[in-house]
Protein backbone atom coordinates (compact mmCIF):
# COMPACT_ATOMS: atom_id res chain seq x y z
CA UNK A 1 0.00 0.00 0.00
CA UNK A 2 1.60 3.14 -1.26
CA UNK A 3 0.09 6.42 0.45
CA UNK A 4 1.44 10.00 -0.12
CA UNK A 5 1.17 12.58 2.88
CA UNK A 6 0.64 16.21 0.88
CA UNK A 7 0.92 19.79 1.84
CA UNK A 8 0.42 23.31 -0.20
CA UNK A 9 1.32 26.86 0.58
CA UNK A 10 -0.78 29.82 -1.41
CA UNK A 11 -0.66 33.02 -1.60
CA UNK A 12 -3.72 33.67 -0.10
CA UNK A 13 -7.53 33.46 0.60
CA UNK A 14 -10.21 34.76 -1.16
CA UNK A 15 -12.11 36.27 1.47
CA UNK A 16 -15.47 36.33 -0.45
CA UNK A 17 -16.22 32.57 0.78
CA UNK A 18 -14.17 30.60 -2.57
CA UNK A 19 -11.10 30.43 -0.82
CA UNK A 20 -9.00 29.59 -3.82
CA UNK A 21 -10.19 32.23 -5.98
CA UNK A 22 -7.90 34.51 -7.62
CA UNK A 23 -4.84 32.90 -4.97
CA UNK A 24 -2.54 30.38 -6.39
CA UNK A 25 0.17 27.54 -4.66
CA UNK A 26 3.33 28.99 -4.34
CA UNK A 27 5.29 25.60 -2.57
CA UNK A 28 3.65 22.09 -2.43
CA UNK A 29 5.82 18.95 -0.69
CA UNK A 30 4.72 15.44 -0.62
CA UNK A 31 6.13 12.77 1.24
CA UNK A 32 6.09 9.00 0.29
CA UNK A 33 4.75 6.53 3.22
CA UNK A 34 5.00 2.86 1.59
CA UNK A 35 3.39 -0.42 3.86
CA UNK A 36 3.35 2.36 6.77
CA UNK A 37 6.53 3.37 6.58
CA UNK A 38 8.27 6.73 6.28
CA UNK A 39 10.65 6.07 3.48
CA UNK A 40 12.72 9.31 2.59
CA UNK A 41 11.23 9.58 -0.73
CA UNK A 42 9.58 13.07 -1.10
CA UNK A 43 8.11 15.50 -3.72
CA UNK A 44 9.08 19.44 -3.27
CA UNK A 45 8.72 22.59 -5.12
CA UNK A 46 8.33 26.36 -4.68
CA UNK A 47 5.95 28.10 -7.87
CA UNK A 48 6.18 30.98 -9.52
CA UNK A 49 2.70 32.59 -8.62
CA UNK A 50 2.57 35.69 -11.30
CA UNK A 51 1.29 37.45 -8.87
CA UNK A 52 1.49 39.43 -5.35
CA UNK A 53 1.09 37.05 -1.94
CA UNK A 54 -1.19 39.10 0.29
CA UNK A 55 0.29 39.69 3.45
CA UNK A 56 -1.42 37.38 5.83
CA UNK A 57 -0.36 34.65 3.92
CA UNK A 58 2.96 35.74 4.30
CA UNK A 59 3.01 36.09 7.85
CA UNK A 60 1.90 32.34 7.64
CA UNK A 61 4.29 30.81 5.26
CA UNK A 62 7.53 33.57 5.05
CA UNK A 63 7.79 33.23 1.39
CA UNK A 64 7.99 36.29 -0.16
CA UNK A 65 7.48 37.83 -4.17
CA UNK A 66 11.35 37.92 -4.82
CA UNK A 67 12.12 34.46 -3.79
CA UNK A 68 9.56 33.00 -6.21
CA UNK A 69 10.40 35.21 -8.92
CA UNK A 70 12.52 33.03 -10.95
CA UNK A 71 10.67 29.71 -9.57
CA UNK A 72 8.17 27.07 -12.28
CA UNK A 73 5.17 27.77 -12.91
CA UNK A 74 2.44 25.16 -11.69
CA UNK A 75 2.42 23.69 -15.45
CA UNK A 76 5.70 22.82 -15.47
CA UNK A 77 5.71 21.07 -12.38
CA UNK A 78 2.08 19.17 -12.89
CA UNK A 79 3.80 16.07 -14.86
CA UNK A 80 6.04 15.13 -12.11
CA UNK A 81 4.19 15.49 -9.23
CA UNK A 82 1.39 13.80 -11.11
CA UNK A 83 3.75 11.08 -11.25
CA UNK A 84 4.66 10.81 -8.16
CA UNK A 85 1.37 9.99 -6.21
CA UNK A 86 0.33 8.35 -9.28
CA UNK A 87 -1.59 5.33 -7.65
CA UNK A 88 -1.64 5.90 -4.61
CA UNK A 89 -3.73 7.21 -2.03
CA UNK A 90 -3.57 11.42 -0.60
CA UNK A 91 -3.16 11.98 2.90
CA UNK A 92 -4.41 15.72 3.02
CA UNK A 93 -5.21 17.39 6.71
CA UNK A 94 -8.32 20.43 5.27
CA UNK A 95 -8.34 18.53 2.05
CA UNK A 96 -10.90 20.89 0.45
CA UNK A 97 -8.29 23.84 0.78
CA UNK A 98 -5.53 21.78 -0.29
CA UNK A 99 -7.54 19.75 -2.88
CA UNK A 100 -9.46 22.96 -3.81
CA UNK A 101 -6.14 24.93 -5.12
CA UNK A 102 -4.88 21.70 -7.03
CA UNK A 103 -8.09 21.23 -8.65
CA UNK A 104 -8.17 24.83 -9.67
CA UNK A 105 -4.82 25.50 -10.62
CA UNK A 106 -5.92 22.01 -13.04
CA UNK A 107 -8.89 23.70 -13.86
CA UNK A 108 -6.99 26.66 -16.03
CA UNK A 109 -5.04 23.73 -17.85
CA UNK A 110 -5.66 22.26 -21.20
CA UNK A 111 -4.90 19.00 -18.92
CA UNK A 112 -5.99 14.77 -19.52
CA UNK A 113 -7.09 15.29 -15.50
CA UNK A 114 -10.04 17.53 -14.46
CA UNK A 115 -9.70 16.96 -11.20
CA UNK A 116 -7.82 14.96 -8.21
CA UNK A 117 -10.77 12.99 -6.44
CA UNK A 118 -11.51 11.10 -10.14
CA UNK A 119 -7.83 9.64 -9.90
CA UNK A 120 -7.04 9.45 -6.13
CA UNK A 121 -8.91 8.34 -2.89
CA UNK A 122 -8.26 11.34 -0.44
CA UNK A 123 -8.06 10.39 3.25
CA UNK A 124 -8.70 13.72 5.06
CA UNK A 125 -7.38 13.73 8.22
CA UNK A 126 -9.07 17.18 9.52
CA UNK A 127 -12.46 14.57 9.37
CA UNK A 128 -10.70 11.61 10.98
CA UNK A 129 -9.07 13.81 14.14
CA UNK A 130 -12.71 15.06 14.47
CA UNK A 131 -14.44 12.09 14.91
CA UNK A 132 -11.58 10.43 17.01
CA UNK A 133 -11.45 14.18 19.26
CA UNK A 134 -14.98 15.87 18.87
CA UNK A 135 -14.76 19.22 19.97
CA UNK A 136 -10.92 19.34 20.85
CA UNK A 137 -8.32 21.67 18.31
CA UNK A 138 -7.86 19.57 15.69
CA UNK A 139 -4.99 21.97 13.90
CA UNK A 140 -1.54 20.22 13.13
CA UNK A 141 -0.33 21.40 15.76
CA UNK A 142 -2.68 20.37 18.29
CA UNK A 143 -2.85 16.75 16.90
CA UNK A 144 1.26 16.61 16.87
CA UNK A 145 0.96 17.56 20.80
CA UNK A 146 -1.46 15.74 21.19
CA UNK A 147 0.42 12.34 19.77
CA UNK A 148 3.84 13.14 20.92
CA UNK A 149 5.66 14.20 17.71
CA UNK A 150 8.02 16.98 18.40
CA UNK A 151 7.62 20.18 15.80
CA UNK A 152 9.80 22.34 17.55
CA UNK A 153 11.84 23.26 14.85
CA UNK A 154 8.30 24.63 12.98
CA UNK A 155 8.18 28.43 13.58
CA UNK A 156 6.40 29.11 10.05
CA UNK A 157 3.91 26.98 8.22
CA UNK A 158 5.94 25.21 5.03
CA UNK A 159 4.80 22.56 2.92
CA UNK A 160 7.21 19.63 3.18
CA UNK A 161 7.65 20.33 6.62
CA UNK A 162 4.16 20.27 7.22
CA UNK A 163 3.76 17.28 4.84
CA UNK A 164 6.29 14.98 6.93
CA UNK A 165 4.35 16.08 9.83
CA UNK A 166 1.55 15.04 8.55
CA UNK A 167 2.63 11.60 7.91
CA UNK A 168 3.97 11.18 11.07
CA UNK A 169 0.68 12.17 12.61
CA UNK A 170 -1.59 9.81 10.12
CA UNK A 171 0.55 6.62 11.17
CA UNK A 172 -0.33 7.36 14.74
CA UNK A 173 -3.74 8.60 14.20
CA UNK A 174 -4.07 5.11 12.48
CA UNK A 175 -2.51 2.57 14.46
CA UNK A 176 -4.96 2.55 17.00
CA UNK A 177 -3.09 3.47 20.06
CA UNK A 178 -1.86 7.14 21.89
CA UNK A 179 0.02 5.38 24.59
CA UNK A 180 0.69 2.22 26.91
CA UNK A 181 -1.71 2.08 29.79
CA UNK A 182 -0.68 -1.22 31.38
CA UNK A 183 -3.38 -1.42 33.67
CA UNK A 184 -6.31 -1.14 31.53
CA UNK A 185 -8.56 -3.62 31.68
CA UNK A 186 -6.06 -6.14 34.56
CA UNK A 187 -9.00 -7.18 36.19
CA UNK A 188 -10.23 -8.63 33.34
CA UNK A 189 -7.61 -10.63 32.99
CA UNK A 190 -6.54 -11.95 36.00
CA UNK A 191 -8.33 -12.98 39.05
CA UNK A 192 -9.14 -10.93 42.23
CA UNK A 193 -7.19 -13.04 44.42
CA UNK A 194 -4.36 -13.29 41.91
CA UNK A 195 -4.18 -9.21 42.02
CA UNK A 196 -4.53 -8.54 45.45
CA UNK A 197 -1.90 -11.75 46.40
CA UNK A 198 0.94 -9.61 43.40
CA UNK A 199 -0.14 -6.11 44.91
CA UNK A 200 -0.92 -5.39 41.28
CA UNK A 201 -3.91 -3.05 41.35
CA UNK A 202 -4.29 0.63 40.14
CA UNK A 203 -4.70 1.99 43.41
CA UNK A 204 -1.32 0.61 44.79
CA UNK A 205 2.19 1.96 43.87
CA UNK A 206 4.22 -0.86 44.93
CA UNK A 207 3.48 -2.66 41.65
CA UNK A 208 4.77 -6.50 42.12
CA UNK A 209 5.50 -7.94 38.26
CA UNK A 210 6.06 -11.46 37.85
CA UNK A 211 9.13 -11.78 35.40
CA UNK A 212 9.02 -15.66 33.68
CA UNK A 213 12.80 -16.50 32.45
CA UNK A 214 12.64 -17.77 28.60
CA UNK A 215 15.25 -19.97 27.61
CA UNK A 216 17.42 -20.22 24.53
CA UNK A 217 15.20 -21.92 22.67
CA UNK A 218 12.48 -19.08 22.86
CA UNK A 219 14.89 -16.23 22.61
CA UNK A 220 16.00 -18.00 19.05
CA UNK A 221 12.29 -18.44 18.17
CA UNK A 222 11.90 -14.82 19.31
CA UNK A 223 14.79 -13.87 16.94
CA UNK A 224 13.35 -15.93 14.09
CA UNK A 225 9.87 -13.79 14.24
CA UNK A 226 11.47 -10.12 14.05
CA UNK A 227 13.90 -11.12 11.05
CA UNK A 228 10.17 -12.38 9.68
CA UNK A 229 9.06 -8.86 10.56
CA UNK A 230 11.86 -7.29 8.83
CA UNK A 231 11.51 -9.16 5.70
CA UNK A 232 7.63 -8.65 4.87
CA UNK A 233 7.76 -4.84 6.61
CA UNK A 234 10.69 -3.66 5.21
CA UNK A 235 12.01 -2.84 9.23
CA UNK A 236 11.41 -3.45 12.42
CA UNK A 237 12.22 -1.42 15.69
CA UNK A 238 12.41 -3.94 18.27
CA UNK A 239 15.75 -5.35 16.07
CA UNK A 240 19.47 -3.60 17.15
CA UNK A 241 20.83 -2.33 14.02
Amino acid sequence: MRQVALDIETTGMNKSGIHYKGHRIIEIGAIEILRRRITGRYFHTYLNPNRIIDVEAFNVHGINDNFLHDKPCFRDKLSEFLDFIYDSELVVHNSNFDIGFINYEISMLNCYIKNIEESYKVIDTLKMARKIFPGKKNNLNALCERYFISNDHRTLHGALLDAELLANVFLRMTSCQISFDFFTGIKEKFSDSFIKGSKFTSNNKDYKFFVIDVNSEELLEHQKKLFDIKNKCGFCLWLDE
